[in-house]
């Protein structure tokens, strides 16, 4: 069979550090495996445009690998040409870089590692809340400038104790989110999905749940995203959502950049209305230089905590994604049955609610 993996050039970093597995140097580990069974193995990360790899080799692959972190986006019309396909594998959490319905209607199975960065991310986001909240980044920059002026910092940085914390999704990472978030003692946790938490997981973590949105986000001080991108997660976060947020409020967002509408969001932090936006997803990856995530800063300069996709592409993360792949390849290769928390679409059929209510 043709494999296409589509991944990120890790340069020198990836040369110096084989532990970087999800790169183009470093073929997820398995090149090996694939060649000695007799299976082309193509590595790109050549993506964008019908003149990329992707383009050209997607006609006739049988399995392709693509990773959250440099999405090749197979949409329908690439599904129309990509006759031989058989397979989808994410290397990693979310495959919404995938026209799903498509993958549906082609009997083209979608499946992922689903555990295997779920504490990644949401360690980073836990990271994310302390940073936008004690006002860390304009700090740092201050040090780095050589000043000391402590009032320019504490006029804007808070404790995280006593505050209302909400989260959009509270799925594998949004609740791992709530589990890290009760020794902070804040004042309630709320979380808003179409799917209700059992009442002994809401008893864990003391969480309450809002069913209508609009109050959710006017409840929080911090609102936290952790929900797949779907029909009904797109633009989810947009200038009317905004406007029912308080005032100063945080958003930190390490799901998919299009659940929010990017301008928006910019928009909000520099007139006050959120005090500070963090993340690592965007809604174009890599991100354009111009991108307004980038520059943005609320009225006190600061509330900026965007970094590049890597909250779920540790080491560890890696290795375990890597594993993971291997594992749903040999599955598929022999025969075997998948793993049914790692199945998105089956044969002709969704197999997870974690995409939208269907």
């Amino acid at each position: 069979m043709k494999v296409l993996a589509v991944l990120y050039n890790g340069f020198q970093a990836a040369k110096e550090e084989p532990r970087l597995l999800g790169t183009v140097e470093n073929e997820l580990g398995l090149r090996q495996y694939l060649e000695s069974q007799g299976h082309e193995y193509i590595v790109t990360s050549s993506k964008d445009g019908p003149d990329s790899d992707f383009h050209k080799h997607i006609v006739n692959t049988d399995i392709l690998i693509t990773t959250p972190f440099h999405p090749g986006y197979l949409t329908r019309t690439l599904f129309n040409e990509a006759k031989h396909l058989k397979l989808c594998i994410t290397a990693g959490v979310g495959s919404d870089h995938i026209d799903l319905n498509a993958a549906v209607e082609k009997q083209v199975q979608v499946i992922e590692v689903s555990g295997s960065n779920v504490v990644s991310v949401a360690e980073h986001v836990i990271m994310s809340i302390l940073l936008l909240v004690r006002n860390f980044v304009p700090a740092h920059e201050m040090i780095e400038r050589g000043d000391w002026q402590v009032s320019e910092i504490a006029r804007n940085a808070f404790d995280l104790e006593g505050k209302v914390v909400g989260t959009i999704g509270a799925g594998r990472i949004g609740y791992r989110v709530l589990q890290r978030l009760v020794p902070f003692e804040c004042k309630e946790l709320l979380y808003y999905d179409y799917a209700p938490l059992s009442p002994e997981r809401e008893k864990e973590v003391g969480a309450r749940r809002i069913e209508d949105l609009k109050e959710f986000a006017s409840k929080c001080d911090l609102i936290t995203i952790n929900a797949p991108l779907h029909e009904g997660t797109r633009h989810l976060i947009n200038k009317d959502l905004l406007q029912h947020f308080k005032k100063g409020a945080w958003l930190v967002n390490t799901a998919r950049g299009a659940i929010c509408n990017a301008e928006d969001v910019a928009a909000a932090v520099k007139s006050g209305q959120l005090n500070g936006y963090a993340g690592d997803v965007w809604n174009v990856q890599p991100a354009p230089k111009d991108h307004p995530w980038r520059y943005m800063k609320n009225p006190l300069g600061g509330g900026n905590g965007m970094v590049p996709h890597y909250s779920g592409s540790t080491l560890d993360a890696q290795l375990r994604y890597a594993r993971g792949t291997r594992a749903i390849l040999e599955n598929f290769l022999t025969g075997k049955a998948q793993e049914p928390g790692n199945i998105i679409v089956g044969l002709g059929k969704y197999e997870t609610k974690a995409y939208g209510q269907r």
